[in-house]
């Protein structure tokens, strides 16, 4: 665990989106073994492999959360974004569907090696 990602994490200022930073995070962690985690351009990084697997960045309304390697994926409704990478935008009272995104992020870092 990465205390800068933790750091991050506890200095969000809304609980409902420090909460849905949680529980991202937790997603990744479970579904990409050996993941490397970093604040990188203020927002934490989660790599395979040296490469980008995820991202969360939170903004005034929303908490994102960028995979990347999606190219050969077919993801569910709410993604947005060019063919390489994909972003999921969760407004305050939505969650993050673990049994939905975990998988999602499993196939996208297998692409990674």
């Amino acid at each position: 665990m990465n205390q800068e990602v933790i750091e991050f994490i506890d200095a969000v200022r809304e609980p409902w989106q420090q909460q849905l930073c949680t529980t991202l995070r937790e997603i990744v962690i479970s579904a990409i073994p050996d993941v490397q985690e970093r604040i990188q351009y203020k927002k934490p990084h989660f790599l395979k492999n040296g490469k980008y697997a995820a991202v969360i960045s939170t903004s005034k309304d929303a908490v994102s959360f960028t995979l990347f390697n999606t190219v050969n994926m077919t993801l569910p409704e709410g993604f947005e974004g060019p063919p390489e990478r994909k972003t999921l935008k969760l407004k305050k009272g939505q969650e993050a569907d673990r049994d939905l995104l975990s998988p999602l992020v499993s196939q996208a870092a297998s692409e990674l090696g």
